[in-house]
């Protein structure tokens, strides 16, 4: 009887189990219908401004959220077009494009402009401070700085720095906005202003902790200080192997005096034809100090050894450096 009890009693638990519903996940579980209608009505104006520094994939992944979206950014993938048109006037390169013509690059990034792209107000600010009108670069920058674009954080910038009556400390916070969004180029500039002490107290080891981040995100000159740093034990924990290896990145990237440094580096090592590629390279950028050096590589070799690093110089390319993570 007993037994008949226990049989019943598991039976009735498991049948009681079977109707209950089932635990999913939060992730798995529908989101509730007012989070749909949230993201729908967001105000149009409050959504392109969120969306202005977007990049291309990322303008175009938003696009796909809802047609409320879609139908709000439309502008700005316009803008994408027309800033795309505008570079290739700006380069000399596109379909029925002969050569440069910066009126009309300026003409198609000012459309981008008028559609409330970050990146179309940052290449009209550069154009406007490669023609002068400093005064015009400054007003774009701003504009896309106060969006959120790091590059025009840093544009803005550098505008301070370089006024007649710098403004460091204003330069400084926008560095320091772009730096922290990883903007490689704002990483430099900060760690710069904090290495001579402009707008902000003089700071080697946190210069040097920035040179570095910028290092890792593909800045050239950053590469070439981080170099210097680890070389000297300058803010950074001495380390000539990582020296050498931060001092040849920059060389490969087209650094001039970091080329006659490696350079010297191979020459040392008795690698006569590649120390004599970026001796080469060196001079030819002007850096004085490889002239004497590069005249005695080329005294050591054969005719034919010259004529093909001679060739390799001529064809050389600065490496496309990506970000070391």
């Amino acid at each position: 009887m007993d037994e008949q009890r226990k049989r019943t009693a598991v039976s009735s638990f498991v049948r009681g189990r079977s109707r209950r519903r089932r635990w999913s996940p939060p992730s798995l579980r529908p989101a509730p219908p007012t989070a749909a209608a949230s993201f729908a009505d967001l105000p149009f104006d409050v959504l392109a401004r969120l969306a202005a520094p977007f990049d291309v994939p990322t303008l175009w992944a938003a696009s796909t959220v809802c047609q409320s979206w879609r139908e709000a950014l439309r502008p700005l993938r316009e803008a994408m077009v027309l800033l795309r048109v505008g570079k290739g006037y700006k380069r000399g390169r596109g379909p029925g494009i002969g050569r440069p013509n910066p009126h009309r690059a300026i003409e198609y990034f000012l459309k981008g402009v008028d559609r409330g792209s970050a990146p179309a107000m940052v290449d009209a600010g550069l154009m406007y401070w490669e023609m002068g009108k400093k005064e015009e670069a400054e007003a774009l920058y701003r504009r896309a700085a106060e969006l959120g674009y790091p590059a025009g954080q840093c544009n803005l910038g550098v505008c301070y720095l370089e006024a007649d009556q710098p403004k460091s400390e204003e330069a400084v916070k926008w560095f320091y906005r772009a730096a922290e969004s990883g903007y490689a180029s704002a990483q430099y500039n900060l760690a710069l202003c904090l290495h001579k002490g402009r707008g902000v107290k003089n700071d080697l080891a946190n210069a040097a902790k920035w040179y570095l981040r910028a290092a890792q995100g593909g800045n050239v000159r950053a590469m070439y200080n981080t170099s210097l740093c680890y070389s000297t034990g300058e803010g950074l924990v001495q380390n000539i192997g990582h020296a050498r290896v931060w001092m040849k990145r920059a060389a490969k990237g087209g650094h001039s005096k970091a080329q006659f440094q490696h350079g010297l580096e191979l020459y040392s090592s008795g690698d006569m034809m590649e120390a004599l590629v970026y001796l080469e390279l060196a001079t030819r950028a002007g850096v004085a100090d490889a002239v004497g050096i590069r005249n005695r590589v080329l005294q050591s070799l054969c005719q034919a050894s010259r004529d093909r690093v001679m060739l390799r110089v001529e064809r050389w390319q600065p490496l496309r450096l990506h970000p070391v993570h």
